[in-house]
């Protein structure tokens, strides 16, 4: 990190993070890609089988509801198609090593992975929801949503004694007996013998079930499910139920994960947030208040980008117009509210490192600084190579001694974005955003208060480290522990080279992470935009280079002799 009044020059020994940083390659590549089970990936990564387009879907979702559901609108308007899948089932078989065996013997008939066809029906101010599956568009599941403020209420209840209520009611007093005739027609339709069901719903009971017992793994067995309104079969479902000792795990550990995210991460990032108001104004005649101006618009886009990529899914969710335009408009204003903390973020950072003496966010007309950040995006790649080793060394060890296991979310993948190649735009989102909060503003920020670097560092890092609890990684504990290890490195990576290289090194990172997800859907064009992303950086910090109003010399081609260490020791006025 550059003292105040000193040429901007980054210096760094290339050749032993260039070492380092092949080394995190084999490992990612060798844990991440070559061993699946290290990998903790989303299903779509890893499926061999071919998946149908969105468009294909509804012509399959159509055709079922015309044939069998008695369906009427000749061309719908604006069918919504949406990724979803089966996460108690998915993290259930990946924490028993189940997932193969399954994929083997029961994927092809009940997918864990579906598209979801939202099909309006106008006469009826209803919709049906037919899921079909993934790689063949044939029909697995259906339902249909009525205006009925039971059915609404119990849909969306997670209080299971609540919703087998709101069912009951709804069903307006069917008899066991009624239900079993109704549902009779489906279960033949759907290939069951009567013979090979199991009865599984009680009298007192809302919906009918019956279990498949000679279709089992583990303790998970394949159920039926249905619901019930005016008499007729309302929805169905085949799918393998996930043992409710396991579903009773995630309950709790969904409880803490709650806890960390709110009490420890929200929290106190908002009262860093407020912190960094306070002291953008102390450290106003060290800083600017225009410098941070361009890289709060940049988040603010990409944040904007992110959220209406993911319109397909908030349209399924919101269940009407009215309540999509609330959810955007209450989405924006978040953004907006978040990128002002992040402007005052960096100025405040800035100004508490200038006062210090330290340049740890060099400005665009100090001589060199082509050159830096040059350097920074060299610096950046390395890191991130180095990071993507150890973060796949942290899995391989947290697997082996916590039990690690992933599930999938639905929200995250690539198919429930309007454009799927435009997701690794989230990761200049999180770089720009979280080493501004946590970093640059952050470690100097608690270093007044505990006068200790190290200290300093490891606070905020775990601050940032409880934000992420929420993945579906079980036990939720897993990621703070991963997160604190990569934290305390870009870290380093800030206190030794300064905000640009850790700002780089996290947007590789993340580039490189959602650029691979992208490219695994296999078509041309998502292939070449991960890849376009992935090297993005790159082609950003030859820009700047090229364009810097200081043209910088060749220094960058001199051998670097020794790379400067940080000196831990605190200089007058607690300089970092």
């Amino acid at each position: 990190m550059n003292p105040i009044g000193k040429p901007v020059v980054l210096t760094a020994n290339f050749k032993k993070l260039g070492l380092l940083g092949g080394i995190g390659l084999i490992c990612f590549f060798i844990f991440q890609l070559l061993i699946p089970s290290l990998s903790n990936p989303s299903p779509e990564s890893v499926m061999n089988a071919k998946v149908i387009s969105k468009q294909e879907a509804v012509i399959h979702a159509l055709d079922f509801a015309r044939s069998e559901l008695g369906y009427t609108e000749s061309q719908p308007e604006e069918p919504v198609v949406t990724y979803q899948a089966e996460t108690d089932l998915y993290g259930y078989l990946s924490r028993e090593k189940l997932l193969q065996q399954y994929d083997r013997t029961w994927k092809k008939n009940y997918p864990y992975e579906t598209f979801r066809v939202d099909l309006p029906e106008s006469s009826a101010k209803s919709k049906l929801q037919i899921h079909v599956d993934l790689s063949t568009g044939k029909v697995v599941s259906f339902k249909r949503i009525t205006s009925s403020t039971n059915y609404t209420q119990a849909d969306i209840s997670t209080d299971e004694e609540a919703r087998n209520r709101l069912i009951r009611v709804a069903e307006d007093g069917m008899t066991l007996e009624a239900k079993e005739q109704a549902a009779a027609v489906w279960v033949k339709r759907f290939g069951f013998k009567p013979s090979d069901l199991k009865l599984a719903t009680t009298e007192k009971e809302g919906g009918l079930k019956y279990t498949v017992d000679d279709k089992k793994i583990g303790a998970s067995v394949l159920t039926l499910a249905f619901t019930f309104e005016d008499g007729d079969v309302r929805s169905f479902s085949q799918s393998f139920s996930a043992p409710s000792s396991y579903t009773d795990y995630i309950e709790k550990q969904t409880f803490w994960a709650n806890w960390m995210t709110y009490a420890g991460y929200a929290l106190f990032s908002f009262v860093l947030g407020v912190l960094a108001i306070v002291y953008a104004s102390l450290t106003r005649r060290h800083t600017s208040f225009v410098r941070g101006i361009v890289l709060s618009v940049i988040y603010f886009i990409a944040s904007i980008a992110g959220t209406m990529n993911m319109l397909p899914l908030l349209q399924a969710e919101a269940g009407g117009k009215g309540m999509l335009i609330f959810l955007m408009v209450f989405q924006i204003g978040v953004t907006f509210f978040m990128a002002v903390a992040l402007y005052f973020s960096l100025v405040g950072g800035d100004g508490l490192m200038r006062q210090v003496g330290l340049n740890a966010w060099p400005r665009a007309k100090e001589p060199g600084y082509g050159l830096y950040v040059l350097r920074s995006m060299y610096v950046g790649y390395l890191w991130a190579f180095i990071l993507l080793g150890v973060q796949s060394i942290l899995f391989f060890i947290l697997e082996r001694t916590f039990n690690t296991f992933s599930t999938t979310d639905a929200t995250q993948s690539p198919y429930n974005m309007a454009y799927p190649w435009l997701l690794p735009i989230m990761a200049w989102m999180a770089g720009i955003g979280e080493e501004t909060v946590y970093r640059l503003f952050g470690i100097p920020m608690v270093k007044k208060i505990v006068k200790n670097t190290f200290v300093a560092c490891l606070i905020t890092t775990l601050i940032w480290a409880l934000g992420h609890t929420l993945y579906p990684i079980y036990p939720v504990i897993s990621r703070p522990i991963e997160l604190t290890f990569l934290g305390l490195l870009f870290s380093f990576v800030f206190l030794r080279y300064g905000f640009i290289a850790a700002m780089f090194s996290h947007v590789i990172f993340d580039s490189i992470l959602m650029g691979l997800s992208v490219m695994s859907l296999g078509d041309t064009v998502n292939v070449s935009a991960g890849l376009f992303w992935i090297l993005l950086p790159a082609i950003v910090g030859y820009i700047i280079y090229w364009f810097s109003p200081k043209k910088p010399n060749r220094i960058m081609f001199e051998p670097i002799k020794k790379e400067e260490p940080y000196s831990t020791t605190p200089p007058p006025e607690g300089q970092l």
